[in-house]
């Protein structure tokens, strides 16, 4: 898994993962709601108790998770989809921020499988939080698709940015 930082802009948290399912089987388990409420923004500690996806440029997705007893809701807007290559969308955590944060998700073809790799602009304190998060739901992603975690596990790039390098 790779963190790399702009201080311009924030901080670009990026991981990226090897799967051995089709880049259009990964494409289609972040904007399919079925799927999706299985692993995204599920936690060990939480249940996902609504998942709404409207998944097209403009639309939107409502995702909350009960944790210890208290809703947490994931809201965004989709940016960009351009099926199987590209996934943009905004994300807002109110239980953290207020601020909605750009996370960019691009499946690179690779043999019969992909590589994806997300890149999520946040904040320099919520950065390894942020990236060791998307790690976590990757695996679960990975899981769900009948991949053990073994064969290609998420990583992070940590990449100089300004003269600057900070790993993970």
């Amino acid at each position: 898994m790779t963190i790399s930082i702009d201080f311009e802009q924030g901080i670009n948290a990026r991981v990226s993962r090897r799967f051995r399912a089709s880049p259009q089987r990964v494409f289609d388990a972040w904007l399919d709601s079925r799927i999706a409420g299985k692993w995204l923004f599920a936690t060990a500690m939480g249940q996902i108790v609504c998942v709404e996806i409207d998944a097209r440029a403009g639309g939107w997705f409502y995702i909350v998770e009960r944790r210890h007893g208290e809703n947490v809701e994931h809201i965004g807007e989709y940016l960009e989809i351009v099926r199987p290559h590209r996934l943009v969308f905004t994300l807002s955590v109110e239980k953290y921020s207020l601020d909605f944060e750009r996370v960019t998700v691009a499946f690179d073809a690779r043999g019969t499988g992909c590589e994806l790799t997300l890149t999520h602009k946040t904040k320099p304190e919520l950065a390894r939080q942020v990236s060791h998060g998307w790690m976590r739901m990757l695996e679960g992603l990975a899981a769900l698709l009948g991949e053990s975690s073994p064969l290609a596990l998420a990583r992070e790039i940590a990449a100089p940015t300004r003269g600057h390098e900070r790993t993970a």
